[in-house]
């Protein structure tokens, strides 16, 4: 390969939802990212929380019509010959605001160049121009192979869990919280009376803390037995936006590299994070008191640089039994607080 060619290749990704400490809802979505020289192109853009075209949850149609945008088989969406390449993940209005780029044919091969934020038609590159990012040339046969793949049912990704636990109205909230923001939620008891072609849906199967130990291999056999490697979630504690956490990151089966959130750990005084890129990260700390009532507490909301940070936490909040959770744009991190130094 020539060396002014950039690589070129599709990886899963996901955009976090969740429930936010003020009762809203955050929307989960699964793409495809682009992957430009090893690394997602989404991480190049700082505190970006957006989604590219090639989301999962989009009809057939509308899938196959953004990869025949981006081999050019069809016109440019936007003057300029430009392509959406992120969108916002809630509603991808270009009204929002959108990562635009000119796409082109050079030879056999593909150029990326001119990207920019866009919120309109027209692009205004000297002031809303991402002048660190690309140009890319991309090699035709791979960039063709990759968005062609996804045409053969490559990009599904199993978005459903299976809730198993005692505390009924615990687990129909839970559920109505997961279905909100995307993801398919069911109760059982029983996952042995479940059909094979059924388990294999599942991505995730999440236990409330009282499903005995003898239950839970009985749940996890089944899944074997139907060939499903399925995440399994120990739920932390009956709070539904700690547990939608836990289900978000078990749902996402990236390599630590392809992930913007790495490493969480939290004591009495301080949680460690650890980042790939640069980010926004939200910290937000949930505490059970002795009556089971819950207390939530914003703790950090800023941009992180790459590397590990120590955040400092507020004893009050976070006593007794606690958790944190962590947030960065496509990744989620669960801990539980532990009352000594941090490691």
């Amino acid at each position: 390969m020539a060396a002014e060619y950039a690589t070129f290749a599709l990886a899963p990704a996901m955009r976090a939802g969740g429930v936010r400490a003020d009762g809203d809802y955050q929307v989960h979505r699964d793409f495809m990212d682009f992957v430009v020289d090893g690394r997602p192109l989404l991480f190049r853009l700082s505190d970006l929380d957006a989604v590219s075209p090639l989301a999962s949850d989009v009809p057939p149609a509308i899938l196959t019509a953004q990869v025949r945008g981006l081999l050019l088989e069809t016109g440019a969406p936007l003057p300029g010959g430009r392509y959406v390449i992120y969108a916002c993940p809630e509603c991808e209005d270009l009204a929002c605001g959108a990562v635009t780029a000119v796409i082109l044919r050079d030879g056999d091969g593909f150029v990326w160049r001119d990207f920019a934020w866009q919120t309109g038609d027209d692009a205004d590159l000297e002031f809303n121009g991402y002048h660190g990012i690309g140009p890319y040339r991309f090699p035709g046969a791979e960039y063709r192979a990759a968005l062609a793949a996804l045409l053969d049912g490559s990009a599904h990704t199993r978005r459903r869990v299976l809730l198993i636990g005692d505390r009924v109205a615990l687990l129909a909230r839970l559920a109505a919280a997961l279905r909100i923001i995307g993801i398919g939620a069911d109760i059982t008891h029983d996952a042995g009376a479940v059909p094979a072609d059924e388990l294999r849906a599942y991505g995730a199967v999440a236990f409330g803390r009282a499903v005995a130990e003898e239950e839970r291999g009985a749940v996890l056999r089944a899944f074997a037995d139907a060939g499903v490697d399925v995440a399994h979630v120990d739920g932390l504690a009956p709070i539904v936006p700690l547990l939608v956490a836990q289900i978000e990151h078990a749902l996402d089966r990236r390599p630590a590299e392809r992930r913007r959130l790495t490493r969480l750990t939290a004591t009495g005084t301080a949680a460690d994070v650890e980042v790939t890129s640069p980010c926004r990260v939200r910290l937000t700390a949930y505490r059970l008191d002795r009556l089971h009532r819950t207390h939530t507490h914003e703790v950090f909301d800023g941009v992180l640089e790459p590397g590990g940070h120590r955040l400092g936490l507020d004893a009050r909040t976070v006593k007794g039994e606690s958790f944190v959770v962590a947030r960065a744009p496509g990744s989620v991190l669960v801990a539980a607080v532990t009352h000594g130094k941090p490691g």
